[in-house]
C-alpha cells in the first residue's frame, strides 16, 4: 500500500466515512479510491491534494507523507479523552488526601519514566495502526512498517500473523518483484493455483507462482529464465502465505 493509500484509508476510517461516501464527495468513482487506498493505482497531485482537503487534510503534499505523519493526523486527545459523565449520575467527590505513590519496581519504574511517544500513539492507536514486522529470507525480522486496520483485520488477515517479507533477489522479476522490494504476505497453508505464494522448500525460503498438477503435485515457477520450473509434492513444501502486495524499493543503495 502506497503512503498516501494508507493515510486516505486511515483518515476515511477514523471519521467513519464509507467509500461510497467519499467517492461521490470528491466526483470520483468507489473502484478508483479502492485502488487508491489499497496501492493499485497511482493518483495526480492535484487529485489527490482535493481529496485529501475534502475529508479535513490540506497541509500535506503527496512526497512528504510519513508513517509518523500518517499517525499523527488522529487526534489522541479525542481518543483519550474521558467521557462526559451522564446526565443525573452524582459525581464522587473527591478524595480528602492524595494516595500515597505506589512503590513499583525500579526497572518498572524506570521504563514508565522514559517511555517515547512513539510508545504512546502506538498504544492509543493499536486498534487503527498496527507494526507489520518486516523479514528477510533468514526469517529475522529487520524491521517493521505500520498498516491500518480495518474491521480488526489487514488485508482480510489477523494482523498478528501477517509479515512483510523483503524479497532476496531478482528470480521474481518478470512478475515484478525485483530485489529488496516488500511482499506483504498473509496467512495460507494451502497452495493456491495461480497465486504467488511463500514457501519453503530444502534449503530455500522464497516467492514462487504455483501451479496445481493434481496427484498432490504443484510446479512451482520463478521469473528468472535461469530458474527452470520444478514440480515438487505436496508434502514437500511448507507454504507460508499468499503474497498480496507489492511495495517497491526506489533506493539503489539498498
Amino acid at each position: 500500500m502506497s503512503r498516501l493509500g494508507d493515510l486516505l484509508l486511515l483518515e476515511r476510517t477514523r471519521q467513519k466515512m464509507t467509500r461510497k461516501q467519499v467517492a461521490r464527495m470528491c466526483g470520483i468513482s468507489e473502484g478508483y479510491l479502492k485502488d487508491v487506498e489499497e496501492g493499485r493505482r497511482i493518483i495526480q497531485d492535484d487529485q489527490a491534494r482535493r481529496i485529501l482537503k475534502r475529508i479535513g487534510i490540506s497541509h500535506h503534499q503527496e512526497a512528504e507523507f510519513s508513517l509518523d505523519e500518517i499517525a499523527a493526523t488522529v487526534d489522541l486527545q479525542t481518543l483519550t479523552r474521558p467521557q462526559p459523565a451522564e446526565a443525573g449520575k452524582e459525581q464522587p467527590a473527591a478524595p480528602a488526601a492524595p494516595k500515597p505513590e505506589s512503590k513499583k519496581p525500579a526497572a518498572e519504574k524506570r521504563a514508565s519514566e522514559n517511555a517515547s511517544p512513539s510508545g504512546i500513539w502506538l498504544d492509543a492507536l493499536s486498534s487503527v495502526l498496527k507494526p507489520v514486522p518486516i523479514m528477510n529470507a533468514a526469517w529475522m525480522q529487520i524491521g517493521r512498517k505500520l498498516m491500518p486496520v480495518q474491521d480488526g483485520k489487514i488485508c482480510g488477515a489477523n494482523p498478528d500473523k501477517v509479515v512483510w517479507f523483503k524479497a532476496p533477489d531478482n528470480s521474481m522479476h518478470s512478475m515484478r518483484i525485483e530485489k529488496d522490494d516488500l511482499v506483504l504476505v498473509v496467512p495460507q497453508n494451502l497452495p493456491v493455483n495461480g497465486a504467488i505464494m511463500l514457501i519453503e522448500y530444502g534449503a530455500h525460503r522464497c516467492l514462487r507462482k504455483i501451479m496445481l498438477l493434481g496427484n498432490s503435485q504443484i510446479l512451482i515457477q520463478s521469473g528468472d529464465r535461469e530458474l527452470e520450473p520444478e514440480a515438487l509434492h505436496i508434502s514437500d513444501v511448507r507454504i507460508v502465505g499468499r503474497a498480496v502486495r507489492v511495495e517497491i524499493s526506489l533506493d539503489e543503495a539498498q
